[in-house]
């Protein structure tokens, strides 16, 4: 097992937990700041996790459920704190309602992760520290000590699996339910460069094409929250898209928080009916900059027909280009 020790301090009112891995400090950083990789071991076995939001910046949040056997769920959030990238980060802990606003009702502590290198690998020290003995003896009953051992114990077959999460491999999309997917691409670019490839007009022009025989003729940009956006394509003439029609999509920012995340509207140009919000996370890896599109789908019917368009193939074209542009940049 990971864990090596766990010391609850009654007086100083917090509880440690020390685990030992065999796999380098960056690599352990990076399983819990990708939420593709987090979710794969936050929960117990019995009850997987799915995070639905994770921004590992200062005033970032988490929000995740946890699956039940029967299909109950239990959902939490993270607030964080500070973070120290690679080596630590802090957040404050608690229970959520199914749409990440905290439950009030239920306690809330503060927990520290300190990753440290070893000669054999890597050490993570969690501190959790509880608001009054109270709250500690009531975590403590609700399982919290025999959950983390169970998560410790699945960060191992994470760590192995380089092939899942390397940074060569293309746009991935994941569903995660019936009106949320996931798309997530490391991008070869610092956070600062991918941000301003999605906000300098010029440079998205050159790399937001999808398949080849598109060009982007209008891009109007939203500056500030509130601002409303406009983007469209048109055929190449002697392109591989010629004689197709051209479309276009419109929307507005709902919050943004330069340059880590980003929330938006979209919708068709011309089509009825509601259209998804986006919400675009940048987080710092190794390889570049891990790209997270949660993609909200007014409903399930509607998440199948977007996807069986081949929109993750042209996503990936696009982003392929991306990184070409960052890199003569």
């Amino acid at each position: 097992m990971p864990i090596t020790s766990v010391h609850k301090d009654t007086e100083a009112l917090t509880m440690v937990v020390i685990a030992e891995f065999t796999a380098p400090v960056e690599r352990l950083w990076n399983a819990y700041t990708d939420p593709r990789q987090i979710e794969r071991f936050w929960g117990p076995p019995t009850w997987p996790a799915t995070f639905y939001r994770h921004d590992v910046y200062p005033g970032g949040r988490s929000h995740y459920t946890m699956t039940g056997p029967e299909g109950e769920h239990s959902s939490g959030f993270w607030e964080f704190l500070a973070v120290d990238p690679g080596r630590s980060f802090e957040v404050r802990d608690g229970f959520a309602s199914e749409d990440g606003t905290e439950n009030a009702e239920m306690p809330a502590v503060r927990m520290t992760f300190t990753f440290e290198p070893m000669d054999a690998g890597s050490r993570l020290i969690t501190t959790t520290h509880f608001p009054s003995l109270e709250g500690l003896e009531q975590m403590i009953e609700m399982g919290m000590e025999e959950g983390m051992r169970m998560a410790m114990g699945q960060i191992d077959a994470v760590l192995a699996d380089l092939s899942s999460f390397a940074s060569e491999r293309g746009a991935d999309a994941q569903i995660l339910d019936d009106i949320h997917v996931r798309v997530s691409r490391v991008i070869r670019g610092s956070v600062e460069q991918v941000w301003r490839a999605h906000h300098d007009a010029s440079l998205m022009k050159r790399w937001l094409l999808g398949p080849d025989g598109w060009a982007m003729t209008v891009c109007d940009l939203a500056e500030q929250v509130g601002d409303g956006y406009r983007y469209e394509w048109a055929p190449i003439a002697d392109g591989a898209a010629a004689g197709a029609e051209g479309f276009g999509f419109e929307g507005e920012v709902l919050e943004s928080d330069a340059p880590h995340r980003e929330v938006t509207t979209e919708r068709m140009i011309g089509m009825d009916g509601p259209g998804t919000i986006n919400e675009m996370t940048l987080t710092p890896v190794s390889g570049g900059t891990l790209l997270s599109l949660l993609i909200t789908y007014p409903s399930s019917e509607v998440r199948d027909i977007v996807l069986a368009t081949g929109m993750t193939d042209g996503m990936e074209t696009s982003y392929a280009r991306l990184e070409s542009e960052l890199i003569s940049l």
